[in-house]
């Protein structure tokens, strides 16, 4: 793809590692947030190289990851209905729930179906007006404006047999739960370059202050990470604590005006429950109260399905931070990618994924991590 392999230069790479090394005068401890960032660091062994210089600690920003069990749960129930047409991307299909997965599910006979837009599954519910059909609507928000969309071209459409499961989250109010969480250790953020293309970075000036942390926009590819890392740094020796943007080719300071708009027409801030982390006031977005006759969870009374996370499973403490995916007991045993027990093993963007997919476990249970 053109302008890809510019971003993978291995001796602009070398450059820059060498950059952070010699601007770091002691050990700094960054957080990336988005899981994307992560499988970039993992298997391009970016967190090695710079181990003297930077600790990189794991984010919650995998939305697959931080979807509670119980809404997991709540997805597995309305796909396994006979009257149901259960759509979704095809990260969720194998995302664990209390017995089973949606790929379980549709082995059993469910109608679940992978889409790759909402707006495919309100058009499956134009040719289907016999069924119900269900999206779940899944992530930050890089996707809610698409999934708004859905729901607004439905109720103009006039497609009563459509609705959302809603569990879109919000990273704001997660960087602020990590930062005022008793055991951490954050010192800057990577921040995601694809949720501040829609969002912008005004929000984050209002934390970077409060906290006196530096917030760097970033993008995905190696390059990108790496500067990110040395602006990040460069701000924690001269110890300042701004929001900078990295990731110029696709992010402005106010993002995308008419996608928020939308996003906002459609829904409202909520509460909302992160998978191994619990509830994050005012985290998440849910469906405005006009918009009522589109939310799954109303519509099929869905509210009574309550899960338990496993007591086995440390999810939550690698998506919080507090523990490298290795440092978990039922990494690479009991919990695999071909059986998982959570979603980071589970997710392409994943933490826990990341270390066992690139063989960073390996190099972790040597010492070598």
């Amino acid at each position: 793809m053109k302008y890809l392999s510019e971003y993978r230069d291995p001796a602009l790479a070398r450059t820059l590692v060498d950059r952070i090394l010699r601007t770091s005068t002691k050990r700094w401890t960054l957080m990336e947030v988005c899981g994307g960032q992560t499988h970039t660091i993992v298997k391009q062994g970016i967190h090695e190289v710079l181990a003297d210089a930077v600790e990189m600690i794991h984010g919650p920003g995998c939305p697959v990851c931080v979807t509670p069990l119980e809404q997991i749960d709540r997805a597995l129930h309305l796909a396994a209905r006979p009257d149901v047409i259960f759509t979704s991307f095809g990260d969720m299909l194998r995302v664990p729930g209390s017995e089973c997965d949606l790929f379980q599910v549709k082995a059993r006979g469910g109608n679940v179906r992978i889409v790759y837009s909402p707006l495919d599954a309100v058009e499956l519910a134009r040719r289907h007006p016999d069924r119900e059909v269900v999206f779940f609507a899944v992530g930050f928000e890089t996707t809610a404006p698409a999934n708004a969309m859905a729901v607004w071209r439905a109720r103009e459409l006039g497609v009563d047999n459509f609705s959302v499961l809603v569990s879109h989250v919000t990273v704001p109010p997660a960087m602020v739960a990590i930062l005022e969480d008793p055991g951490n250790r954050v010192q800057g953020f990577l921040a995601a370059g694809h949720v501040c293309t829609v969002m912008g970075w005004e929000e984050y000036d209002p934390l970077a202050e409060r906290y006196a942390v530096p917030i760097v926009v970033t993008g995905f590819e190696p390059l990108d990470i790496l500067e990110g890392i040395w602006m990040a740094v460069v701000q924690l020796e001269e110890g300042r604590h701004e929001v900078e943007n990295q990731y110029v080719r696709s992010v402005r300071r106010e993002g995308n005006r008419p996608a928020q708009e939308l996003v906002s027409r459609v829904f409202h801030v909520v509460d909302r429950g992160w998978r191994g982390i619990g509830t994050i006031p005012a985290s998440g977005l849910g469906l405005r109260p006009e918009f009522a006759a589109f939310d799954a969870e109303r519509k099929f009374d869905l509210h009574h399905i309550r899960a338990e996370e496993p007591a086995e499973c440390r999810a939550g403490d690698v998506l919080r931070g507090h523990i490298k995916p290795f440092e978990c007991p039922a990494f690479g045993g009991a919990c695999t990618p071909e059986s998982p027990l959570g979603a980071p093993m589970v997710s392409t963007e994943g933490a826990c994924a990341a270390y066992h997919n690139f063989g960073r476990f390996q190099a972790a249970a040597a010492g070598g991590a």
